[in-house]
């Protein structure tokens, strides 16, 4: 669910780690630390071993003897106590069960959202046409097609195999759909026709196909998680976003990518790529979701960010999309890298798209114990020149001028504070979480077959080694960051970059939204003609508090209204005059980039 920047160092420090922990494991299994060789044993004691084991841990503060003493205690009390606990909440990978109760609460508890309601009023579309091509039909809106199905101008099975076709059609080209649920799609499709049939309808999602993520369980089908290592699982859950969207008459037409155990775009079946650039890839871990909804091949899908996993792959493919308030979606039956950092966001065609999508998954989650009943305003009617916004020094200037001209108060604005060790903050927290959640992965050497080394598993091994009070200590200054950030948050939103990677790290930690717009494009560099269509995308992040997600969805909409970046096709037919690539080969996997 995440992403991560890579320093220059990246490859000392690799070395470095994997000699220190060679040598830590080394110390660990020796005879050494055996109680055999204690003083009222017979040899001898390596306190040298005994100061580097505790250096790792950055506690060598302790003289022989109280090291000594600790090691006793740790066999004697610690160790039984771990084991007996990994015993009953350890044995099963992806954190799906026994939830932690040191639940995080996003919510600064200042002014809730003024009017809030049960459910948005969408705006009422006329005039819809039907349109001849089914490309033309597959980039419609939600709203659009929508009004088509309850007004019978077309039906959901009809919709559902436009879909499916362009699944089947341009999945393997992008690299970008793990499973076709298509005996399920058409299922639904059927219900969702024959309920329409009898006068009852649902709502705008009525009909509607989309995808998921393949983190989120659905029961009768794979859920890979991306990784070879549990390409053939099934897991016997309805995911509670799942269950919503059924609920409300939404049609599954398929998995989407997940980047390998939620970390960047590569999974077992190749690397996913960017349908605006077909030699460029996607990022991740929410690869597949933004890569089909760019390409036309669902009108929307789930994702999930843990650090920039929506932001991201949406940025790169140029997608409208929304990371939420911590806390607004369930999260039961997703894989899970921290309790307290995971969310579920939509990807659409536009702002207008995810706020549809957002209130119907939005929601208390009875099994997930940090998911909130948060009080929304309904962003259709949310009042934008009442709104001072603020624009960061990298914002695009255009969108300053669009929101301006909209009657927004557009302010300069810079979020100061003053913790530094935002990335490291998250990485311990993540780290640590993303280890329970897999302890018993790592414990059976299953990593050792992991089908990147230099990802999970070195970060996992590192994490082994973080001590519980350094966890907490991380804890205390999250909490630091958020009180300096809810202090200096006096503006009603702000704009800038949403990939600025020390940001992408303050938003998570803090739990607020963003939703990433698309506001144009430029040429790619070392363009193989002037004549290719291949562009590389142009994004802002809308930025609001935290339970203010309508703000942001209420600006985006405002920014779409009078433009139509949101609405380009990317060229994944017709790449331009002497531009012509190969599908591309699934056997060879390039080499990983990691943010």
């Amino acid at each position: 669910m995440f992403v991560k920047q890579v320093c220059a160092c990246k490859k000392i420090w690799k070395m470095m780690f994997a000699r220190v922990w060679g040598h830590y494991r080394t110390i660990l299994s020796s005879a050494k630390l055996d109680p055999k060789n204690h003083p009222e044993h017979s040899g001898k004691i390596n306190y040298e071993c005994l100061h580097t084991a505790f250096g790792l841990l950055d506690a060598d503060i302790f003289n022989d003897s109280k090291m000594l003493e600790i090691e006793k205690g740790v066999k004697e009390l610690n160790i039984p106590i771990t084991r007996a606990n990994r015993k009953l909440v350890a044995s099963v990978n992806g954190g799906l069960e026994n939830p932690s109760y040191l639940v995080f609460n996003s919510a600064w508890n200042i002014c809730h959202a003024r009017n809030a309601i049960k459910q948005f009023n969408y705006p009422a579309l006329s005039g819809v046409q039907r349109h001849g091509r089914d490309e033309d039909i597959a980039f419609m809106s939600i709203l659009e097609l929508g009004q088509l199905i309850r007004s019978k101008v077309i039906t959901s099975e009809e919709l559902t195999g436009i879909f499916l076709k362009r699944l089947k059609r341009y999945g393997p080209v992008l690299e970008s759909v793990v499973t076709i649920t298509e005996e399920l799609a058409y299922k639904q499709a059927k219900q969702a026709d024959q309920l329409l049939a009898k006068g009852t309808y649902l709502g705008p999602l009525h009909g509607i196909p989309y995808g998921l993520k393949d983190i989120i369980a659905v029961p009768q089908y794979k859920t890979t998680w991306g990784s070879e290592s549990f390409k053939d699982q099934v897991l016997d859950i309805e995911a509670w976003v799942y269950k919503r969207l059924k609920s409300a008459g939404a049609v599954l037409v398929g998995k989407l990518v997940t980047g390998s155990l939620a970390y960047d775009d590569i999974w077992f079946g190749g690397r996913t790529r960017n349908p605006w650039n077909i030699e460029e890839y996607s990022t991740g871990s929410s690869a597949g979701p933004a890569a089909c909804t760019s390409a036309g091949m669902v009108p929307f899908a789930i994702g999930s960010e843990t650090a920039g996993s929506i932001t991201y792959p949406a940025a790169r493919c140029g997608v409208t999309a929304l990371r939420p308030t911590f806390g607004t979606v369930g999260r039961t039956g997703v894989m899970s890298i921290s309790e307290s950092l995971d969310k579920l966001g939509p990807f659409c065609r536009s702002a207008a798209d995810c706020a549809v999508v957002l209130d119907y998954i939005r929601g208390k989650d009875p099994d997930d114990l940090s998911s909130r009943d948060i009080p929304l305003a309904d962003p259709f009617a949310v009042d934008i020149t009442k709104l001072t916004v603020g624009y960061l020094e990298d914002a695009e200037m255009d969108v300053v001028q669009v929101l301006r001209s909209k009657g927004v108060n557009m302010v300069p604005f810079k979020l100061n504070y003053t913790v530094e060790s935002v990335q490291g903050i998250l990485n311990f927290t993540m780290d640590v979480d993303m280890l329970a959640h897999f302890d018993e992965w790592q414990r059976s050497h299953q990593d050792d077959d992991y089908e990147a080394q230099d990802q999970w598993p070195l970060e996992l091994r590192r994490a082994r080694v973080i001590s519980a009070v350094d966890y907490v200590q991380a804890q205390r200054m999250r909490g630091k960051l958020i009180r300096e950030v809810k202090e200096n948050f006096k503006v009603n939103a702000f704009i800038g970059n949403a990939t600025d990677w020390e940001r992408v790290c303050m938003g998570n930690l803090v739990g607020f939204p963003v939703i990433v717009v698309p506001t144009g494009f430029k040429k790619i560099s070392d363009a193989p003609s002037n004549d290719t269509r291949r562009r590389t995308t142009i994004t802002m992040g809308i930025y609001a508090p935290p339970d203010h997600d309508h703000v942001a969805l209420a600006l985006a909409m405002a920014y779409q209204s009078v433009t139509d970046h949101h609405k380009q096709r990317p060229p994944i037919d017709d790449l331009g005059p002497n531009d012509l690539i190969p599908n591309p080969p699934r056997a060879v996997v390039p080499p990983r980039q990691l943010f």
